[in-house]
């Protein structure tokens, strides 16, 4: 299964974004192969909607599950009424998620807040 998460560089060892849809990357990891890449997040410099984006973004490249510390409500929609599991992540790094989601340590992601609207806007 692929599972994403939100990255701020393209580095494994480094922290997870604390933003879903604005994030600049999504490091894609494929747990059968055991191979990442990251994702440029194209979504992350949209005047609005970047979480919907995102979540369609990763819909389309066949994530199964997102792990990220938080998600907009429609985002969060989007992804699960495709089917994709999210989790909450952890301290730690995007190395460490991906190692508790193998292990079945993750908690599913229950805090959905209402978006931050015109966060793109200036």
């Amino acid at each position: 299964m692929k599972i994403a998460l939100p990255a701020e560089a393209r580095d494994s060892h480094g922290e997870v974004c604390p933003s879903f849809g604005r994030a600049p990357l999504f490091l894609i990891h494929d747990t059968e192969t055991g191979t990442s890449v990251f994702l440029d997040n194209a979504a992350a410099t949209s005047m609005g909607g970047a979480g919907i984006k995102a979540a369609q973004t990763l819909i389309d490249s066949g994530v199964g599950a997102v792990i990220t510390p938080r998600s907009g409500q429609n985002a969060a929609e989007v992804l699960i009424s495709a089917g994709i599991q999210v989790y909450r992540s952890t301290t730690g790094s995007l190395a460490d998620n991906i190692a508790k989601y193998q292990a079945g340590t993750l908690q599913t992601l229950t805090d959905i807040h209402p978006g931050f609207h015109k966060h793109g806007s200036r």
